[in-house]
């Protein structure tokens, strides 16, 4: 049975809430990361870089999604 277009709306809103929070969060580390570069842990920061990095392709394949149950 296909979803009401209500419920897909609010499927909708409720992904765009999760999606502005991975942005939201990655910004956050993404600030701690640069700081903790410039105090010499390189390590640290490749390491988050690559974990910012699958937060950014995660976050356009959510976007689609989002994009797809409104309809655009």
């Amino acid at each position: 049975m296909p979803a009401s277009p209500d419920t897909t709306i609010q499927i909708a809103d409720l992904l765009t809430l999760l999606w502005e929070n991975q942005l939201a969060t990655a910004a956050a580390v993404d600030e701690l990361t640069l700081w903790a570069r410039s105090q010499g842990a390189t390590e640290v920061y490749d390491n988050v870089m690559g974990a910012l990095e699958t937060l950014d392709r995660n976050a356009s394949a959510i976007s689609d999604g989002i994009m797809a149950l409104r309809g655009h």
